[in-house]
């Protein structure tokens, strides 16, 4: 759904605001000398502009994460939307966390477990780009009179920023769904070009509306429990970055559990020929 990223963006500029709006990005204007680079060729690396490889690292942190993470995912999908495709046929609705594991390494090997990775990475780049962008532009949106950027207003410039960046990648994040879970092994173009040919553009952005409605109180849920897990602990512990990555866990998974129920909607109006066209339609299930 793109919530862990985009609360993970949202509390990293909440940090950044303060210190960048001050800062010049640590630079005394001079530039190292030809000597420095015959020296240390790493030193051209001087050069690069601070946001410029704050998002690169970022990138690559990202595609490195959703890689070792993505058999997790894989099996999360295929238990999310085993029960709509076993309506089909005699199979019965709900699978298992071991079962699923079995199903996939059974039918497809090793391999299978990485299947739909591509789109996955594929969306991380702009989806990054868009978020940090549109968060830049709904901050100055959002601040007061006075120039400040109140928690409301930073937590409706983070929602909003989330369902842009989703809206801008959505089709991606489809494409990462019918890869994983439809028979067969097409490749992402053929996958694309028979949703085209035979849905519609339509196709790309189904399951849209409970994406963008998960987004907003899962920001709004994870800065709140943050915050008051954060206040509930003695003052000595807050500033340590133990008791902040425990704080940020434990709010992400309850945020996560909270709106789960809506990421599984999402991923059953995505499958081919769902027979849902709204939420209040998946809902109640097959």
């Amino acid at each position: 759904m793109g919530f862990a990223s985009v609360s993970s963006m949202v509390n990293k500029n909440r940090k950044k605001d303060e210190e960048m709006e001050n800062n010049n990005g640590g630079d005394d204007g001079k530039v190292p000398s030809v000597e420095l680079f015959l020296k240390h060729p790493m030193a051209l690396l001087a050069l690069v502009p601070r946001n410029a490889s704050l998002f690169f690292a970022g990138a690559v942190a990202g595609a490195a994460a959703k890689t070792l993470t993505a058999p997790l995912d894989r099996v999360k999908l295929i238990m999310q939307t085993h029960g709509l495709r076993a309506a089909e046929g005699s199979a019965k609705k709900g699978i298992g966390f071991i079962e699923a594991i079995t199903l996939i390494g059974k039918d497809e090997g090793i391999k299978g477990f990485w299947k739909g990775n591509l789109p996955q990475l594929i969306r991380i780049v702009p989806y990054s780009a868009a978020q940090l962008f549109a968060y830049e532009v709904y901050k100055k949106l959002f601040r007061g009179a006075d120039g400040e950027l109140s928690i409301v207003g930073r937590l409706a410039a983070g929602a909003c920023a989330g369902m842009t960046s989703t809206l801008v990648t959505y089709p991606l994040d489809v494409l990462r769904l019918r890869l994983a879970v439809e028979p067969g092994s097409r490749t992402m173009s053929q996958v694309g070009l028979s949703m085209l040919r035979d849905e519609g553009i339509a196709s790309f952005y189904s399951g849209l509306g409970p994406s963008l409605l998960g987004i907003a109180p899962y920001i709004a849920v994870n800065f709140c429990i943050f915050d008051l897990v954060k206040k509930s602990l003695p003052e000595k512990y807050q500033k340590k970055p133990q008791s902040s990555l425990a704080t940020a866990l434990v709010s992400a998974t309850l945020a996560t559990l909270m709106c789960y129920p809506l990421d599984t909607v999402r991923r059953q109006m995505q499958m081919r020929g769902s027979p849902y066209r709204t939420v209040l339609d998946a809902i109640p299930g097959p």
